[in-house]
């Protein structure tokens, strides 16, 4: 599983021009699903990204989590994060989960989140052509694995 997580001032996400995601302060979360994704994973990169140190405190520094800071979060499911660029120029997706393995996954991963913020989360429609919007604040951008925890 693989995730890029942007702190954000402003995120939305629209799907055939209705607004279905609007935050302000808070994550932007995409994610992507292989089919060795387990529930282990999604337990693990929910709570690293629920408790990842990022938003300022009093003094500026980066020492809050998303859930200190009352922040908000978008989770938008993106297989395009297992692109597989090697050969050519036009990316592989073959180690992107199909929608029947993938869909559950996102679903927990969506559920597990919000016990993990203790609130709902906003989402983008799995599979939807969507055009996701966003004002990274800072700029602040991380990328996890789940197959590579260092």
């Amino acid at each position: 599983m693989k995730a890029v997580i942007q702190r954000v001032s402003h995120a939305s996400v629209t799907i055939e021009g209705r607004k279905v995601a609007d935050i302000q302060h808070g994550l932007l979360v995409l994610v992507g699903f292989e089919d060795a994704d387990t529930q282990e994973d999604i337990a693990w990169l929910t709570s690293k990204i629920a408790n990842l140190r990022i938003f300022g405190d009093e003094n500026g520094v980066m020492n809050l989590s998303v859930k200190d800071s009352n922040g908000d979060m978008i989770i938008v499911s993106q297989f395009t994060l297992h692109a597989l660029t090697k050969k050519g120029n036009r990316p592989s997706y073959i180690k992107a989960s199909k929608p029947e393995i993938a869909i559950p996954l996102y679903e927990r991963f969506i559920a597990q989140m919000e016990t993990e913020l203790g609130k709902k989360v906003q989402t983008g429609k799995f599979g939807a052509d969507m055009k996701v919007s966003l004002l990274n604040d800072g700029p602040v951008t991380i990328v996890i694995d789940t197959k590579n925890k260092e």
